[in-house]
């Protein structure tokens, strides 16, 4: 006998006031003695600004017998499922080195590798970039295309290149060569784009709901009650740890808030300050991967770009004992002990990183975990932020991709390897394969080696 129809669908959404959860998949989903379906695959961009200190960044050695370097130390648990690349360049057209916007050049080009061009007003031009690309087939199966997080607004920076608007460095995802999508700066908004009442983004309604103190998890408890029932041990216990998640984000999201109006700043829609909700960057940070990481998991989207800052990012780090700004270090000349703190910011930054990618690696996914069903690219726009180095950008990718990318190696490419084809061999291993982006020239088979 065949049993063709599922135990549970793949799109069972649990509803209750003014929310739609989603659920994560779950063994129950797949049809009886079938074998379990093809798991998506997601991508993700983080981006840091300003460079990064690659004397401390680059491993000395090459292939499978690299160590891990002190800025990327946190990664070493993964170490077998990353892959460190080096020579990647963001090409110039000859003649346009030395040519104003570098850093609009580092942040547009990072998706794109197509530059922007000079523009103070409305009249935007850059790349599609290649989420946005993968965006527009993948977000045909989820019910968000893409997320676009970030931890700073466009009006904390402050400064931006001369002649270029600066949307150019606030942003890492372009819909269309004039089209620049801003990042999702605000923990609850993301929340509730996720699980929420999406329909409605009135502020007034916003806090209405808030005011009746109603989480998500609590508008739906009785039908995870009543779906549990149904459920065998490991699905129930899947569920269990899936509601988990969403409570603990839930509750860090209300007391980021609470403390926020408490220091006079305001509740939800501290959406100007980049020190508004949460308080602290890591607290910030950890919330959006967090919840980066349960947009994958209960397949809400498989494309998220991350900002960590934008470029001429001023941000301190006094949890890590850093007063200067992240974009005045980054111009170190030389000085060793700017070069030290830069270091402990760099190493800061992938620790974080590091904890999302545990996360990743500890959530099953069908016959694997979610870090085995993604692709994860973590770097910058610039190499030596000194010096605005377009060139041997600092990249690593983490996650296999479903089988398809082999970690554990240190690539150095050829000189002058665009950028470029890395794109087209990420969208490749997506499944969406395009014969060129930017100034491609070829994909690589080096991550499948």
């Amino acid at each position: 006998m065949i049993i063709r129809k599922m135990a549970i669908s793949r799109r069972t959404i649990l509803r209750g006031f003014g929310t739609a959860l989603a659920l994560p998949f779950l063994d129950g989903m797949a049809p009886a003695f079938s074998p379990v379906a093809k798991p998506a695959i997601r991508f993700g961009a983080v981006y840091v600004p300003n460079g990064i200190n690659m004397r401390t960044w680059t491993p000395a050695a090459e292939g499978s017998s690299f160590d891990l370097s002190a800025s990327l130390k946190p990664l070493e648990p993964f170490r077998d499922r990353m892959l460190v690349l080096s020579g990647l360049n963001s090409n110039l057209p000859r003649g346009a080195q030395g040519a104003p916007g570098i850093h609009a050049r580092a942040c547009t080009r990072f998706l794109s590798d197509v530059p922007p061009r000079p523009a103070e007003g409305a009249e935007l031009h850059a790349g599609i970039s290649m989420d946005q690309i993968a965006a527009k087939e993948l977000g045909k199966h989820t019910q968000l295309a893409s997320l676009e997080l970030g931890l700073e607004s466009a009006d904390s920076v402050g400064v931006c290149d001369p002649g270029f608007n600066c949307a150019y460095t606030s942003t890492i995802s372009w819909r269309s060569e004039t089209t620049p999508l801003p990042t999702e700066l605000d923990p609850r908004a993301v929340f509730e784009r996720l699980f929420g009442d999406s329909s409605n983004t009135d502020p007034a309604a916003r806090m209405a709901r808030m005011r009746q103190d109603r989480s998500i998890l609590d508008s739906v408890i009785a039908k995870v009650a009543r779906l549990e029932r149904d459920l065998g041990p490991g699905d129930r216990a899947k569920l269990d740890e899936y509601c988990d998640a969403i409570r603990d984000v839930e509750r860090r999201i209300q007391r980021a808030e609470e403390q926020n109006a408490a220091s006079g700043g305001g509740p939800v829609t501290v959406m100007q300050s980049p020190a508004g909700i949460p308080a602290g960057f890591s607290e910030h940070a950890g919330l959006m991967y967090d919840l980066m990481a349960l947009a994958y998991q209960c397949d809400l989207t498989r494309v998220v770009t991350f900002m960590i800052g934008h470029e001429y990012s001023g941000r301190t780090h006094p949890e890590i004992g850093i007063s200067d700004a992240h974009h005045a270090i980054s111009h170190h000349k030389g000085d060793p002990e700017n070069l030290a703190k830069l270091t402990r910011v760099d190493t800061h930054h992938v620790d974080l990183f590091a904890q999302f990618i545990a996360k990743l690696s500890a959530t099953q996914d069908g016959e694997g975990t979610l870090l085995d069903h993604s692709i994860i690219v973590y770097g910058s726009g610039m190499s030596d932020g000194n010096a605005h180095d377009p060139k041997n950008l600092p990249i690593v990718l983490l996650g296999s991709g479903g089988g398809q990318i082999r970690g554990g190696k240190h690539i150095r490419f050829a000189k002058d390897t665009p950028l470029a084809n890395l794109h087209l061999t990420l969208l490749d291993r997506l499944g969406l394969p395009v014969e060129k982006i930017g100034d491609s020239t070829g994909g690589f088979k080096e991550l499948s080696v």
